[in-house]
């Protein structure tokens, strides 16, 4: 039986008993909303398992009723379903990276068409949204002061210095790669928009709210080369 089908039933049996509740107590309510992060646990990450069997256990746990398994296997079942859930996680993971990579280096070869579009050898590409007046560049020991705004492809805002309202000061090398390279072609008082592939942004890991494989984009403006 497929894992969704599953999910479905077990959740009708939980979901009766809730709903003839009618969650009648605070702690209904939170017992409710802890078993249903769990499983969108399961769920998000596509781990397959029974959730017949997972409920079950639970309900046994609970009341004190004897396991359905000898004692003697149940650290050895503990350590098979964690390594399964990490394979499947693992799993799941670099389909997703792979599926990331390819969206993202056909939307750069499309990107490279575009006349204003700079590419570096290693594969980063920019704009100049605005030019410093200094001849200054950073190298990569320095430290620098910049406001940002990073993106994913479908403009998502994962993180960004401007929303916070306060720039932020960094040494260059203690970065991801596509940073590193990128900020050492601007000059204090310039604004670039840079598009990062996952080989130098965060690869194949998931990172927060930026999925694995994923090709980044920052506008970046480089305020200051070691500030104080």
């Amino acid at each position: 039986m497929k894992k969704y089908t599953l999910f479905m039933l077990a959740c009708c049996v939980f979901l009766g008993n809730a709903n003839a509740q009618k969650f009648k107590t605070k702690l209904d309510s939170a017992t409710y909303a802890n078993g249903y992060m769990m499983g969108e646990y399961f769920h998000q990450n596509n781990i397959e398992l029974n959730a017949e069997m997972y409920y079950k256990g639970m309900v046994d746990g609970y009341k004190g009723s004897k396991m359905k398994i000898n004692k003697e296997e149940k650290d050895a079942l503990m350590q098979y379903f964690n390594q399964h859930v990490q394979q499947q996680m693992q799993e799941n993971m670099q389909k997703q990276a792979d599926k990331n990579k390819i969206a993202g280096a056909k939307f750069m070869e499309e990107n490279a068409k575009n006349k204003d579009i700079k590419q570096t050898e290693s594969g980063i590409q920019y704009k100049i949204i605005k030019e410093g007046n200094s001849t200054l560049h950073p190298s990569a020991t320095d430290k620098v002061k910049v406001h940002y705004t990073g993106t994913l492809l479908d403009g998502t805002v994962f993180d960004s210095s401007v929303q916070r309202g306060e720039p932020i000061s960094f040494p260059l090398n203690q970065v991801i790669p596509g940073w590193t390279e990128g900020v050492q072609l601007m000059v204090p008082g310039s604004v670039y928009k840079f598009w990062i592939p996952s080989n130098l942004a965060y690869g194949d890991r998931n990172i927060g709210s930026i999925p694995p494989g994923s090709t980044l984009v920052f506008e970046i403006e480089l305020i200051e080369i070691n500030p104080e």
